[in-house]
């Protein structure tokens, strides 16, 4: 089975997981199941998120995409995202 995991900032993590939340069709249409969504505890915008991934080549064209950018900038993604896809 192969995985993909997210590491970021965010501004607000309140109102990132709200816009994060209204994303969640188009993750499921890459192929991507959340597994885990975790904070730092040392600073709580800090998140962590693991996926299941059904479709690797849909998983990476998504996490490329102009959507998945403009999704985390009005999100209050604050630096570049850390992105591994494993297996």
């Amino acid at each position: 089975m192969n995985h993909l995991l997210i590491r970021h900032k965010v501004s607000d993590f309140t109102t990132w997981k709200a816009s994060y939340d209204t994303h969640a069709a188009s993750r499921a249409s890459a192929g991507l199941t959340e597994l885990n969504l975790l904070r730092s505890i040392d600073n709580s915008n800090e998140v962590v998120m693991l996926f299941s991934v059904a479709d690797i080549s849909k998983a990476k064209a998504f996490a490329a995409s102009d959507d998945l950018r403009a999704a985390m900038q009005k999100a209050g993604v604050t630096d570049k995202p850390d992105l591994y896809f494993l297996q």
